[in-house]
């Protein structure tokens, strides 16, 4: 095993700005370097990807349903 080295915080932006897959980027470079960081980084993708769907299902149930024509003459 490697000896733990601690990295910049900055590694957590990866996972902010790219969700689920910035984790698992982030996870998979940091892991044998510093591997706190490395499994945060993943657990803050996969919380980000969770709260993601969650917010699109929230918003896609508060969309108003059209009817047929919805008043469009065509």
């Amino acid at each position: 095993m490697y000896p733990e080295k601690p990295r910049s915080n900055a590694w957590f932006l990866l996972p902010i700005f790219l969700g689920l897959i910035g984790g698992v980027i982030a996870y998979f470079i940091l892991r044998n370097e510093d591997p706190k960081k490395a499994k945060n980084c993943l657990y803050l993708g996969i919380v980000l990807a969770v709260i993601g769907i969650f917010m699109n299902i929230l918003i896609a149930t508060q969309l108003p349903v059209f009817e047929d024509g919805f008043n469009v003459n065509i």
